[in-house]
């Protein structure tokens, strides 16, 4: 397996897994690899530092202090627009959806046939069963998130 550090034409940088340098190339010249952010097609290498394990007899670093992390930010801080964009949606959908976790695909079917009062839900699905949901003409879109897990 290879990392690669991609770019799009429009900017966006993401990173991507390949079986192989040739694997990329393949996937490449098929036109296969798109822009993780906004689908563009022309996507390319992006300058990349190699990761290097260090020596085994090398001193473990000191742990970053505030003062000492420069421009670090938090991980539950957005880094980029995207990330941004992401965060409000997963909001906006907990407030104003009912979580149903794993009764996501009864409670959506028991809407859609009128037996139950329709309102926003989200929850987990398998891929199967939220197949059968959209062959059945269900409402459904995927999250591009993992729920959290409520327990009541």
């Amino acid at each position: 397996m290879i990392q690669y550090a991609l770019k799009c034409s429009h900017g966006h940088s993401f990173d991507s897994w390949f079986q192989s340098a040739a694997a990329y190339d393949k996937l490449q010249a098929a036109g296969m690899v798109v822009c993780a952010v906004c689908g563009d097609v022309q996507v390319e290498k992006a300058i990349m530092t190699p990761r290097v394990r260090p020596a085994r007899n090398a001193v473990d670093a000191p742990n970053p202090t505030p003062e000492t992390q420069g421009d670090a930010v938090p991980l539950n801080v957005p880094r980029n627009a995207a990330e941004q964009a992401l965060a409000e949606l997963r909001k906006r959908v907990e407030d104003t959806s009912d979580y149903v976790g794993r009764e996501f695909v009864s409670e959506a079917r028991k809407m859609h046939l009128g037996d139950s009062p329709a309102r926003a839900i989200y929850g987990e699905a398998k891929l199967d069963e939220a197949r059968a949901l959209v062959e059945d003409g269900v409402p459904v879109a995927p999250l591009p998130f993992v729920p959290n897990r409520k327990s009541n």
